[in-house]
């Protein structure tokens, strides 16, 4: 069951031309809490609520603790604008990571992915139903691992010939069922955020322990 809280807005504008977007996006600047993406002449521009940035901000916090835990250098890029103009499309998730590839962007201030891979992976939240096809534009621009989390469930895809399946598990932390993050962000609700987190650091040690036993 998808949540109904009303967590982000969404607009859509059709019928804008690259370039219209480019110019929107630098008229637009860094500095400003909306979200926007572009695919097939449609600009998506999603503001959003605090529901919606609470949890953003929760998984990125347990993302941070699987890194930490399972030995993995990350770098955190956020709602990183990803364009290619080769394509005409363009994204800007709620996170990004860089995981396998963070030595290449090691200390890198400005990712242009004409010359850089893209994020490893990549998470949107959808309370509500996005204007514009995540999982077309996404693996458009090569992303391998796409999470989307509707308040509830938190659904993974990983790409594979140039489209997404969805998957049990995620590629990047192997052995891990982190579709149970769910139930840390509920968790935090009522313990707060820091002892749900800690709670999520003793599950995944435990995870990892159960793991090299078998």
């Amino acid at each position: 069951m998808v949540a109904t809280t009303q967590a982000e807005t969404r607009t859509l504008l059709s019928y804008v031309s690259w370039q219209t977007f480019k110019i929107m996006l630098a008229e637009m600047g860094s500095e400003r809490q909306n979200r926007i993406a572009y695919d097939s002449g449609m600009v998506e521009i999603m503001t959003p609520l605090m529901p919606h940035e609470n949890s953003n901000r929760n998984i990125e916090g347990l993302i941070l603790v699987l890194c930490e835990e399972l030995g993995l250098e990350v770098k955190s890029t956020g709602s990183l604008t990803l364009t290619r103009d080769d394509i005409e499309k363009g994204g800007e998730p709620d996170s990004s990571y860089y995981i396998q590839n963070e030595l290449l962007v090691r200390g890198k201030e400005n990712i242009d992915l004409d010359r850089y891979p893209p994020p490893d992976l990549v998470l949107e939240v959808e309370y509500s139903r996005p204007k514009i096809d995540k999982l077309s534009l996404y693996a458009a621009l090569d992303i391998p691992e796409f999470w989307r989390y509707n308040g509830t469930v938190l659904r993974i895809y990983t790409l594979s010939d140039d489209k997404y399946i969805e998957v049990e598990n995620s590629p990047t932390f192997t052995d891990i069922p982190v579709k149970d993050i769910p139930r840390f962000i509920q968790e935090s609700k009522k313990v707060g955020q820091l002892a749900a987190k800690r709670n999520f650091r003793d599950w995944i040690k435990q995870q990892i322990v159960a793991v090299r036993e078998k």
